[in-house]
């Protein structure tokens, strides 16, 4: 078992991008010396806490043991592999996992979303760009848990898909659907400009945070995951440009989607 426990300093631009006062805990899985240690120095720097495991059943352990708030995780594992690992951490305990792949093969991208990753990277990468992830990551969950807290403000309904924002809940004609935190703001920023086109570089602003067009792919990517769960029909493909939530086979009007204030809890 590959496993350190450091505590690091705070210092200002990780104060100012994670939650003051608090320090994370990421839960570094990979088995490359030369990888983890350059990813633990970032993440440290960063005014992370960092474990790390250098294999699938040490990383499961550690991430039951130590309770950790964001995993990065190689799929490439002795023992098992990383989407097992993503199986057995998220049973546990829902959290944002950021998986890194030596493949570039949107097969084993698409499956890492299904299992429950919430993004992931291509190596080679560069530090920075990982840490700002992390970053990313960290607050979108502080933004649900915010949400979690804030009064109900009902369900948004397009045909028969339903959005619960308060309890992040998605519905598909009755049945509940299991989305990622990623895949969740993905489809409520495409929700809420129903039948618009809205382009990649604005869906990566808006869901993902990010300034620049370089994640261009990771859009595409959790569009094919999200149509795999809500129905390939509900989102329109704009080539060139980016993607529209659709109404197919509704009752809808095409002017907007319909907001419902009555929720019932455990429907």
């Amino acid at each position: 078992m590959d496993q350190t426990n450091t505590t690091s300093t705070h210092n200002g631009q990780a104060a100012a991008a994670t939650t003051p006062g608090a320090q994370r805990r990421i839960l570094v899985v990979e088995d490359d010396p030369t990888i983890v240690d350059a990813i633990s120095m970032r993440l440290r720097a960063e005014g992370f806490q960092v474990q790390t495991a250098g294999d699938g059943p040490a990383a499961v352990e550690t991430a039951e043991a130590w309770q950790p708030d964001l995993l990065v995780l190689d799929v490439m594992l002795p023992g098992f592999d990383g989407l097992e690992v993503c199986r057995r951490v998220q049973a546990q305990r829902p959290l944002p996992v950021l998986m890194l792949t030596a493949r570039d093969d949107e097969t084993d991208m698409l499956v890492g979303l299904g299992v429950g990753a919430d993004d992931y990277m291509t190596k080679p990468f560069s530090m920075r760009e990982l840490a700002a992830r992390v970053h990313v990551l960290l607050r979108r969950v502080e933004r649900a848990t915010l949400a979690a807290h804030t009064p109900r403000s009902g369900t948004l309904r397009l045909g028969e898909l339903e959005i619960d924002h308060a309890q992040r809940r998605v519905r598909v004609t009755g049945e509940d659907v299991h989305l990622t935190p990623t895949e969740f703001d993905l489809l409520v920023c495409l929700a809420h400009s129903p039948r618009a086109v809205l382009s990649r570089e604005q869906l990566l602003a808006e869901v993902w945070d990010w300034a620049d067009a370089s994640g261009t792919r990771t859009v595409d990517s959790h569009i094919k995951a999200l149509r795999r769960k809500i129905g390939a029909e509900r989102i329109r493909t704009v080539h060139g440009v980016g993607y529209a939530l659709e109404s197919p086979s509704s009752g809808t009007p095409a002017s907007a989607a319909t907001p419902v204030t009555s929720v019932t809890d455990g429907a």
